[in-house]
């Protein structure tokens, strides 16, 4: 990985027209935010931008609405938290790259901020289309990526428009998931352990690679434990099994123990007969009935997960340990949750799931960072290049 590009401290931002790509794409309910922790992350970028006269146009995508305008993806609900978290005046534009949106860029004053509508309401923007970064480019005099959980993206408003300004860098957020991320990534402190779950081996399979030649314990969770268990042989019931993944699930346990690395899958499981069940039950990973489906790590698991993680030096998690979502199965990655927040080591969570996880247990500030991007942080620790970091170097 490349080292840091300029960041937003190093850029010539006075009285100019400042693109800062943001990544606001928030979980919304009846048109509120009901998490706000993407947004307060990027404050710090915005402020500073604000106060050295800028003037800020904030962008974003937000869901799939598959190249079409559709209410239900507005920003608007956004603008709105933005402007009482800043206690200004936040100005949402109709479109992104309408003509009402350039005038409304064109009269900001220094230190005035507009929030373009959705990005993703255009085709253009995830087709990486030129055209459309031409748009955009003639919003701005600077441009700024602070969207760490799109960097990964090659999306038109990630790699093709920062191409197009000059003066181009990164904000506050991304700098402080580069220089984490790559503390972690390069790391020689051991043990090294790293907490991977989620629903399926195939969206893991690059980091689980990478990991098992760097980490002393793998501990995996979530479904794509049962993959990792049908391959020893267990029976699953009815399960999420990915049973064309079993042979590299085998060869990934092969490699773990020719390399001396513990690879850790559960020794017990919460399990009920739907995914909308009111409550599980615990059995060992041998007695999954035939009609269940494993739907947490049970006890057993946590409390072994818990001995690797409390002496580790460096920790990554990404991923939820089960249904998170749902109450009666999200124990085991609470119980992660509070297992990372008592290691004394250099500790990165990521991931939708885990983020929400510990920020519900009220313990992300004791994580040493908690990261805004699930896939990204996950490609940058494979040693990707990540297109919006690329992008915006001289």
């Amino acid at each position: 990985m490349a080292l840091i590009p300029r960041t937003i401290r190093e850029l010539a931002i006075e009285g100019r027209r400042t693109f800062v790509r943001v990544d606001f794409n928030v979980p919304l309910d009846h048109g509120k935010v009901t998490d706000r922790s993407r947004i307060e992350s990027t404050l710090p970028t915005i402020r500073h931008a604000m106060e050295r006269g800028a003037k800020v146009i904030l962008a974003s995508h937000a869901g799939r609405p598959k190249g079409k305008r559709n209410p239900d993806y507005s920003l608007e609900p956004v603008g709105q938290l933005l402007a009482e978290l800043l206690r200004c005046e936040v100005l949402l534009t109709d479109d992104c790259i309408s003509e009402a949106a350039g005038k409304i860029v064109g009269d900001l004053r220094d230190g005035q901020i507009a929030l373009l509508e959705n990005l993703r309401f255009h085709p253009g923007e995830e087709k990486n289309d030129d055209a459309f970064a031409r748009a955009l480019a003639k919003l701005c005099d600077v441009y700024v990526n602070d969207a760490f959980g799109a960097a990964h993206r090659a999306h038109a408003s990630v790699a093709a428009l920062p191409r197009l300004v000059r003066e181009r860098g990164i904000g506050l957020l991304m700098e402080r998931e580069i220089q984490a991320l790559e503390k972690l990534r390069t790391t020689s402190v051991h043990p090294f352990v790293a907490v991977i779950g989620g629903a399926k081996v195939s969206d893991k399979l690059g980091v689980l690679e990478a990991l098992v030649d760097r980490v002393d314990a793998l501990l995996i969770g979530g479904a794509m434990a049962n993959t990792f268990l049908a391959a020893q042989g267990f029976s699953m019931g009815k399960s999420l099994v990915e049973t064309e993944k079993l042979p590299l699930a085998r060869s990934l346990m092969q490699r773990a123990k020719d390399r001396g690395v513990k690879l850790l899958v559960p020794v017990d499981l919460v399990v009920a007969k739907s995914l909308d069940a009111s409550e599980g039950r615990v059995v060992g990973t041998n007695l999954v009935p035939d009609d269940s489906l494993a739907l947490d790590i049970g006890p057993k698991t946590v409390a072994a997960y818990r001995h690797e993680i409390l002496p580790a030096k460096a920790l990554f998690w990404n991923g939820p340990l089960g249904l998170f979502e749902h109450k009666a199965f999200a124990e085991g990655t609470l119980g992660i949750a509070r297992a990372g927040a008592d290691c004394a080591g250099f500790t990165v969570v990521g991931g939708g799931d885990s983020v929400a996880a510990v920020n519900q247990a009220g313990l992300a500030e004791r994580y040493d960072h908690v990261s805004t991007g699930g896939g990204a942080s996950l490609e940058f620790l494979e040693g990707r290049q990540m297109p919006g970091i690329e992008a915006v170097k001289p």
